[in-house]
């Protein structure tokens, strides 16, 4: 049994939650999400608390027990107070500049530029002189996607540490040829 799922979820002031179904709609002052729960698990609102519990015992409904609780305590994180990832970028060059307000060019030691286009519900902003970008958004998994397909781009290589990193991620550096 989910020590997770059995966790009631505290539903915080100017946080409203419905459930209709296996639909679970959350407002809060940053905007509003919705998720359906599978089938298998049951959602119900509770004297100011969200209680997740299963339907069945199946082996995939043991699995979504605490998945579908994680999954509603993140929207109501993210309507209240909402994610950030912070990025860095190092190296001779490499910078980033908003074109618009829904793309990004990339500068990162290419030949060419990259064009990335922001999915609706993120905001983007770049930082300093181009080496730092925040990407926000109320929506956690969408937040990190982002965060992560803007860092595949150039990840931080060990030698010189050029590259685009976390701005918590630690980089083991390498040295180089030892000449003798």
């Amino acid at each position: 049994m989910s020590r997770i799922g059995k966790q009631p979820v505290l539903i915080p002031d100017g946080v409203t939650v419905e459930v209709s179904g296996q639909t679970v709609a959350v407002k809060g002052a940053k905007g509003e999400v919705s998720y359906t729960a599978p089938t298998c698990v049951a959602v119900v609102v509770e004297d100011n608390n969200i209680v997740v519990s299963r339907t069945d015992q199946s082996k995939f409904g043991k699995a979504m027990y605490g998945t579908v609780r994680s999954l509603v305590s993140n929207m109501i994180v993210g309507v209240s107070k909402g994610y950030k990832k912070e990025l860095l970028i190092d190296g001779v060059g490499y910078k980033a500049t908003m074109k618009g307000a829904n793309q990004i060019i990339l500068s990162l030691g290419y030949s060419h530029e990259i064009d990335y286009s922001i999915p609706e519900g993120i905001k983007v902003e770049v930082n300093g002189q181009g080496t730092g970008l925040s990407v926000e958004g109320i929506d956690k998994q969408l937040v990190g996607q982002v965060a992560a397909r803007i860092r595949d781009y150039s990840p931080v290589e060990p030698y010189k540490g050029k590259g685009v990193r976390y701005s918590d991620e630690q980089v083991r550096r390498k040295e180089g040829k030892a000449v003798a």
